[in-house]
């Protein structure tokens, strides 16, 4: 076993989950990343930490995951759930199949891994969640309609999260991008924004990477928003 942070990121194959993995890794801490391109297990790879290549969507490809981190450190100190695209259409012209799609890409990816993780961090009495939420979650955009129900609802299992483990030193947050250049750019968006450009990924990793931290020590249950004054009166 090993006395070095560890930390696991999840859809960490490429943007802000594998900018998140880098950042951490550069602070120190050993990374463990899942993903289902087999980017992930190359960018762990090169960080000197341990990559699996599967599905936030899996139950067994995230317990392979923790058990191989498990196995590797003994330990696991913070929790860092991304997430792909869900599907997009008009409100009411989304099929059945695909609300339940949207669940599972941006609610239970969090759900799955949270109840793995969860009892290891409460056993140590120390652990930080991250989940990367959307700027839309509570002014929600036509644009994202699955991305906003749901991630609506991670809000809620957030607090409820945090109001359940906050005694246990168990923190979790969300994190709630604007526009980030790892979307496509349109000028459009672009002057939507108070600040007049796109967000990076290394600055919602270094977000990440804050609420991560032991400077972050006193928040949980929170929504902070990363989008270059977009939601600012929201």
């Amino acid at each position: 076993m090993s006395a070095e942070k560890v930390a696991i990121v999840t859809a960490g194959g490429s943007g802000m989950g594998a900018a998140s993995a880098k950042k951490l890794a550069a602070d120190g801490f050993k990374v463990a990343i899942l993903s289902s391109s087999g980017k992930g297990e190359a960018l762990a790879q090169e960080l000197g930490g341990l990559g699996i290549t599967g599905s936030n969507q899996s139950n067994d490809d995230l317990k392979r995951l923790v058990d191989a981190t498990m196995e590797a450190w003994g330990r696991i100190d913070v929790l860092v759930n991304s997430a792909g695209h869900g599907p997009r259409a008009q409100i009411v012209e989304i099929t059945d199949d695909q609300w339940h799609t949207g669940l599972d890409v941006y609610l239970l990816n969090v759900i799955r891994p949270v109840r793995l993780v969860a009892p290891i961090m409460q056993a140590q009495k120390s652990g930080s969640i991250v989940n990367i939420s959307t700027a839309w979650a509570f002014e929600p955009s036509a644009m994202f309609p699955t991305s906003a129900v749901f991630r609506a609802g991670l809000a809620a299992f957030t607090k409820i999260f945090a109001d359940t483990y906050a005694a246990d030193n168990v923190r979790i947050n969300n994190v709630l991008p604007g526009w980030i250049d790892s979307l496509p750019a349109t000028d459009d968006r672009r002057d939507s924004v108070p600040m007049k450009r796109y967000g990076t990924s290394e600055e919602i990793a270094a977000t990440v990477a804050f609420l991560a931290s032991e400077g972050a020590g006193y928040i949980t249950g929170q929504n902070l928003k990363v989008d270059g004054g977009l939601t600012r009166s929201v």
